[in-house]
């Protein structure tokens, strides 16, 4: 038998592997609820967050139900058909926090070589969140623009297209599931007010308080993807 080509596991795909076979075996029948995020994470050994990314992977696969104010719950495959999520994708949690070094680094980038077209293309980009808010719609094209321009500012190409990998991966099955509990307008408000804080960092040219700023949203961004399911809205 010829060798096969090894691939590296995501963390969140090996939680999920070893959820979905003892789900297949029975261990945990249809109907049922799965442990609690904590307790799995216990008996696993690992972050909250990472078995979160799993949970929600096994949910896009169609093997669990996450049921807002209640838990999860193992569903009768028995007549569903479902796509494997892609062994590319990043989880969102992790993603985050790998965003959080990068673009505190832009950021603070921005804030020393930046140009006032730069500050101008941020405030641009605010503006569209804020106009699709107020229409209730999720501003995620302002968002994009947002991060794209302080990345601009650096003009190294490598950090730019890094950046827009980065954005463009919340597109993926995994990060537009768990985005659907948790992203709501009063959350993209609160993140409107958080952008405005790294834009007049960068304004005033001050690098330490735009890498800062950049933290504190990154952080808070994470926090609220991280929330009790009880707090996430209703599907």
């Amino acid at each position: 038998m010829p060798l096969q080509t090894v691939e590296p596991q995501r963390l969140y795909r090996q939680i999920a592997d070893q959820l979905r076979e003892l789900i297949g075996k029975g261990e945990f029948a249809v109907g049922a609820r799965l442990p609690a995020e904590r307790d799995l994470a216990k008996q696993l050994g690992v972050s909250r967050p990472s078995v979160r990314e799993a949970l929600i992977a096994l949910e896009v696969e169609g093997w669990v139900e996450v049921r807002t104010g209640s838990g999860v719950y193992v569903l009768d495959r028995s007549h569903r058909v479902s796509k494997p999520v892609a062994p590319s994708e990043w989880g969102p949690l992790e993603l985050i926090r790998a965003r959080r070094v990068i673009e505190g680094e832009t950021a603070a980038i921005a804030a020393t070589v930046g140009k006032r077209k730069d500050v101008d293309a941020m405030s641009r980009a605010i503006e569209t969140m804020r106009g699709l808010a107020d229409r209730e719609i999720m501003p995620l094209e302002g968002d994009r623009a947002f991060h794209v321009a302080i990345v601009n500012a650096s003009g190294n190409t490598v950090l730019v297209e890094t950046v827009q990998s980065f954005w463009d991966s919340r597109n993926g099955p995994i990060f537009t599931r768990l985005g659907g509990y948790f992203e709501t307008v009063a959350s993209w408000r609160s993140a409107i007010a958080e952008h405005e804080a790294i834009r007049d960092a960068v304004a005033a040219h001050d690098a330490e308080a735009a890498r800062a700023a950049m933290h504190a949203h990154m952080d808070n961004s994470h926090q609220r993807f991280s929330a009790s399911w009880r707090r996430a809205k209703a599907a």
